[in-house]
């Protein structure tokens, strides 16, 4: 199908959605119930358990027994409690990372408790209905210490479903940043796939919105999660690409196939660098990446390191691109912010 198309559905029996573009999944967000009860975004109050001399960084006791990681632990007393939000993924028997910096997430709003301050989307253009939601945002906040974001989707939002959401999401604030006695508990938690898509994307709004049993079948998507599952990667040309998970890091190696001209190892591996962003989010995929690039010229690498940058600031997640190495590989860190696919799929009885 031509055209944006929010999917919800299941997969691996789990509440999912994916978001295709002209049939190419884009997206895909899963339930992360068999592998964590504290999926990123969830908020908790936490104890502190031991401060790391020469790190700068503390454990926190979570809900459950599990264990987080602060890396900043200015103002953190031992011993008393703490509001934390869980940032990202953990490997197996690593600690959770976590955020004091709290995010109320809305679909016209984002509320941002102790960081003070009313702003608008850049998206957002039109100046004089950027002053009219700046000023409904202060006045909303009244006299508080939280800060607001007004979401590009709030511009051609009624003004009455905006105010209604500001309503509820500085309330829900108020009394979570309230809860500061207490043994660690889980506040708050994270949205579900389909809660997270109604919120990220619905601007700008689909072309169709599918829903049944069947939907991820009749919509290509689980097509396209059958490749994820695989390591190989599909580039034009006959070239191709593959990424494998080990425990330390990410391997991707990449091939001209059957292409011999002098021009096949930039052209396999722009391909790839476009489509990397992509396929490490779909596949749920972070931490350090080593890429291990089809032989070219190294006068090459400038037009690459360009596309790479290019490719991985469009995508938005939160990625270093590190560089060279003196054995000729490229080096990046991605942020880990979603369980991996296979991981998901192998808890599930999916694999």
């Amino acid at each position: 199908m031509k055209g944006r198309q929010v999917v919800l559905g299941h997969l691996f029996g789990l509440e999912a959605a994916a978001l295709m573009q002209d049939g190419q999944l884009i997206d895909l967000l899963v339930a992360p119930e068999p592998l964590s009860d504290l999926p990123p975004g969830a908020i908790c109050r936490a104890a502190t358990d031991r401060f790391m001399k020469g790190q700068g960084g503390v454990f926190l006791r979570l809900p459950g027994g599990q264990t987080g990681y602060l890396r900043d632990r200015k103002g953190v007393s031992e011993g008393k409690p703490l509001l934390v939000q869980i940032a990202g993924v953990a490997e197996d028997g690593k600690a959770l990372p976590l955020s004091t910096r709290l995010l109320f997430r809305g679909r016209h709003v984002l509320v941002t408790p102790e960081a003070p301050g009313v702003n608008v989307s850049r998206r957002i253009r039109d100046e004089e209905r950027r002053d009219e939601l700046a000023a409904m945002g202060r006045e909303a906040l009244a006299d508080r210490s939280h800060g607001l974001i007004l979401r590009s989707a709030a511009e051609t939002a009624d003004d009455e479903d905006i105010e209604a959401e500001l309503a509820e999401l500085i309330g829900l604030a108020d009394r979570i940043c309230a809860e500061t006695t207490g043994a660690p508990e889980l506040l708050l938690d994270a949205p579900s796939p389909w809660e997270q898509a109604w919120m990220d994307w619905a601007d700008p709004a689909p072309d169709a919105v599918e829903e049944g049993d069947d939907s991820f079948d009749r919509c290509g998507v689980l097509e396209a999660v059958d490749d994820l599952l695989q390591a190989q990667v599909d580039l034009p040309g006959g070239a191709s690409a593959f990424i494998e998970p080990t425990r330390a890091l990410v391997t991707v190696d990449v091939n001209t196939g059957s292409d011999s001209s002098l021009a096949a190892g930039l052209k396999a591996n722009i391909a790839l660098a476009r489509d990397l962003p992509r396929q490490l989010a779909l596949r749920g995929l972070g931490g350090q990446i080593v890429i291990d690039f089809a032989p070219m010229p190294k006068r090459d690498r400038v037009a690459l390191d360009q596309v790479l940058g290019a490719a991985f600031r469009q995508a938005g997640a939160e990625t270093t691109l590190v560089g060279w190495t003196a054995m000729g590989l490229f080096e990046l860190n991605r942020k880990r912010d979603r369980l991996p696919l296979a991981r998901l799929a192998a808890a599930a009885g999916g694999a």
